[in-house]
């Protein structure tokens, strides 16, 4: 079965109970038992849900895996990741990641005894010099955020099997339509589902998928006994966004390819990091595990001032300024105000992350009123 047709198909079977075509919203917190521990599959909501079960099989259908778990939030998926992990254990991390994530890894599990070591993967073979006998687990996400930097998955995969250590990939920015980690031997694929997955910026969702039955018992006991999951409400909503991810990513793609050529062709456009340009470092690597390059993309001015940013940032009309990403509607962001905030200027300025650096995710509207929206604002 092609993708398309699993996105539509996969995970989702009619109501039993009313042949009802869409997954009903389960909304209860408990479920009636004939007898003690005698029940139709379910006991309690926040173990197991009807909807959250047809989602998570959905989402381990889109990506080529076994099993798929559900989360209130992307950050709430990966932290149950880190949390299979113990005092004094280490972790690769790439140095450009989403501020959030980094906020997770430095202000929350360091103090509990796990050292991160953040390092430019564009380079597959600077991983393993980083790896000793405390190493546990190496995470990158690729494309990354915001520098849409590319880390080689296969090669990355293949250093972390040779040592024992765990991969996880944050498939956030490509989305199961575009790249699928477990097929190029990553152990773990986490999404923030709230972008892409979702679409239309209506719901807080996170996902892992894994092939591995034993390391998807470890996440469903942290899922269940933490409680970080999401309601039925979400489920469906991100089940329904599911169901649409190919046809939105195809627009996504077009129009991204179409804006950053226009954005790279502007006299008053400094640079544009865009994974589709044949000149972008690991273009070719991008290429190879990618099915398209998405339209996230950032991009600074040749006045490189942060008033000259602002000034852009705050005159556009149909981009709207706000932080998230993925949906069809078209955002723009300031990353070191705004998702990367949390990151120390210093270490951002050290990746290329720039005061004045904007992003943008590019939406499914018409390209030619996007263009000109950004030709208007950027004057």
């Amino acid at each position: 079965m092609k993708l398309d047709t699993k996105l539509i198909h996969g995970g989702a079977e009619p109501d039993p109970a009313t042949g009802a075509i869409m997954t009903p919203i389960y909304q209860t917190s408990t479920f009636v038992q004939e007898s003690p521990g005698v029940h139709k599959g379910y006991e309690y909501a926040r173990t197991q849900n009807p909807t959250r079960h047809a989602l998570q099989n959905a989402l381990a259908i889109s990506e080529n895996g076994k099993y798929g778990l559900c989360f209130a939030s992307g950050s709430a998926a990966s932290d149950a990741i880190i949390k299979l992990l113990s005092p004094g254990d280490e972790v690769i991390a790439a140095n450009d990641m989403y501020g959030g994530t980094y906020r997770l890894f430095t202000k929350i599990f360091e103090k509990y005894g796990i050292k991160f070591h953040f390092i430019n993967m564009l380079d597959a073979n600077e991983v393993s010099k980083f790896i000793n006998k405390n190493t546990k687990l190496i995470w990158t996400e690729t494309p990354t955020n915001p520098m849409m930097n590319i880390t080689d998955i296969g090669a990355v995969a293949d250093i972390a099997k040779k040592h024992h250590v765990l991969m996880c990939v944050d498939n956030t920015f490509a989305s199961p339509y575009l790249q699928n980690p477990l097929n190029l031997g990553a152990d773990i694929v986490v999404h923030s589902a709230t972008k892409y997955i979702g679409g239309h910026s209506d719901s807080v969702h996170g996902c892992i998928i894994v092939n591995d039955e034993k390391l998807r018992d470890q996440l469903a006991f942290i899922q269940n006994s933490c409680g970080a999951v999401p309601g039925p409400q979400d489920c469906f909503l991100i089940l329904r966004g599911l169901k649409t991810l190919h046809v939105r990513m195809q627009r996504h793609c077009e129009n991204g390819e179409k804006i950053a050529k226009w954005l790279r062709e502007n006299p008053k456009v400094d640079k544009v990091y865009w994974c589709g340009f044949e000149d972008h470092p690991n273009h070719n690597v991008a290429k190879k595990q990618m099915r398209g390059f998405g339209g996230m993309m950032s991009f600074t001015l040749k006045d490189d001032s942060v008033e000259a940013a602002k000034k852009v940032l705050s005159s556009t009309k149909l981009f709207s300024l706000a932080e998230s990403l993925g949906g069809v509607e078209s955002l723009i962001g300031h990353p070191a105000t705004m998702t990367h905030a949390s990151i120390p200027r210093e270490e951002r300025l050290k990746n290329g992350l720039v005061d004045s650096l904007i992003r943008l995710s590019i939406g499914i509207e018409d390209a030619d009123d996007l263009i000109d929206d950004l030709n208007n604002a950027i004057g």
